[in-house]
């Protein structure tokens, strides 16, 4: 739906913000906090996690808009360290802002938080009588405010909003009444425009399971319904089409290798004649990625023996949990990228098995649960998986015409499912685009939402 400009507009005087109407005024975000709160960050060193002490609000604490997430992660320090702070102590209706790297968060403070305190990295801003907190949210989490942030930050290496650039954001400042109507409007039509996302990205989570199930289904019990099956002997494979065999990967295997990772740039090759060398994220998603890679600096020698052919699957061998034994199989030759060595690279027997089959087989549900089972590492953050893990796993193999047929109608599959999941992606960006222009547009003026937030039961066109 669209909304109407107001009737008169005046220069705010503020190249970038234009005009504004004509009642409203153009201030600074410091002169709209209570003159006895001013704008401040909190503790500096809160010490170890206190029970029962005074809760404290870090960036981490905090979701974008939505406040903190999981109070049982509020860290709490004593009450000897947080006294020194009461410049800093929040109250129920305060604005919190993030200022560190993770800048521009903005949180109400809830009750449950009353009487608690900040970080440095967090900054408390209490609205003066007069100024609607929710407004002044709006306001903070709007497009031309985080401009000003960014102006002030420039090109810094540690991004973080200090205080005074904070407090010098200008916004523009309606009549208290409008504050409530602006506020009112943007809560429940923003709302609107967040529930519409959250149900493109349960879509995308539903087609993102339908596209695993498929792949799963098909390379364990092929495309005929009908076929008879018989036990695996496998329990996590449980039954498969009779006439398939199941044999070891090893079996059709002519080589496994991982490569060599020697210190290189951080940028990666420059064009295909320059060398590089694979970076393990080359396998994480559904298709093997070329340009994650780090060149070959020129003072070393290349190992041509370990540049990529069309045919090569490439399985990462350390990983966090959720990516280690991630598969891709490289579709053309690459004579400048070299293996490294934190991936295996499978050379298969191409007259019993095919490539394609064995890379959607070890994408499937069952062999994740495996390799996640298998993987080994001093933490969840990087883990490892030998070569017995993957050459010991049993394969179902069916007739290698068989396996190119499973393969080109997953493959098509696929690309009808991803499509479906892009087009709820670009929804979701359309949605996102609304979402902060509306914000903007409501903030300065450029719309009139007094009509809208006083009628209940305006409507958002579809996205």
């Amino acid at each position: 739906m669209s909304f109407p400009p107001y009737a008169e507009y005046k220069d705010s005087g503020v190249a970038w913000l234009g005009a504004v109407p004509r009642h409203w005024e153009v201030a600074a975000i410091k002169w709209m906090v209570d003159d006895n709160r001013p704008i401040t960050y909190g503790i500096v060193q809160a010490g170890p996690d206190t029970p029962n002490g005074i809760p404290y609000v870090r960036p981490a604490d905090m979701t974008a808009e939505n406040g903190v997430a999981d109070m049982s992660t509020i860290l709490r320090t004593t009450p000897e360290i947080a006294a020194p702070y009461q410049r800093s102590v929040i109250r129920t209706g305060d604005l919190i802002c993030s200022i560190g790297p993770s800048f521009g968060k903005v949180m109400v403070v809830p009750n449950e938080l009353d009487g608690g305190n900040l970080t440095q990295g967090t900054a408390r801003i209490a609205p003066k009588s007069g100024i609607e907190r929710r407004f002044l949210f709006w306001l903070l989490r709007s497009r031309e405010s985080v401009a000003q942030w960014e102006s002030s930050i420039g090109g810094a290496t540690f991004r973080a909003l200090n205080l005074e650039p904070l407090a010098n954001t200008l916004g523009c400042l309606p009549p208290f009444a409008e504050q409530e109507a602006i506020a009112g409007f943007l809560d429940r039509e923003v709302g609107k425009i967040d529930r519409l996302a959250a149900e493109q990205e349960r879509l995308i989570a539903l087609l993102k399971e339908k596209r695993q199930a498929v792949i799963s289904h098909a390379v364990t019990k092929g495309l005929n319904p009908n076929a008879p099956l018989k036990d695996s002997g496998i329990e996590w494979l449980c039954q498969i089409p009779a006439h398939w065999e199941v044999v070891r990967i090893k079996h059709v295997v002519v080589t496994i290798e991982q490569g060599w990772s020697p210190q290189c740039d951080a940028t990666p090759a420059d064009g295909p004649e320059q060398w590089g060398v694979l970076k393990v994220g080359c396998v994480n998603g559904d298709r093997f990625n070329a340009s994650e890679n780090k060149a070959l600096p020129d003072d070393l020698e290349p190992l041509p023996e370990l540049s990529l052919r069309a045919g090569d699957l490439l399985i990462s061998r350390a990983n966090t949990r959720e990516l280690v034994g991630s598969a891709a199989l490289v579709e053309q030759d690459h004579d400048h990228l070299l293996l490294c060595d934190k991936l295996y690279r499978l050379r298969l027997q191409t007259s019993v098995a095919s490539p394609e089959f064995l890379t959607l087989f070890l994408r499937s549900s069952m062999v994740r649960g495996q390799i996640e089972i298998a993987a080994s590492g001093a933490s969840s953050s990087m883990l490892n998986i030998g070569q017995s893990v993957i050459l010991e796993m049993a394969l179902p193999l069916p007739p290698l015409g068989e396996q190119g047929e499973i393969a080109t109608w997953i493959l098509k599959c696929r690309e009808q499912i991803e499509a479906l999941i892009n087009d709820a992606q670009s929804a979701i960006t359309l949605l996102q685009e609304r979402r902060a222009a509306l914000i903007s547009a409501a903030v300065t003026g450029k719309i009139d939402v007094r009509a809208a937030a006083a009628n209940t039961t305006v409507e958002m066109e579809p996205a």
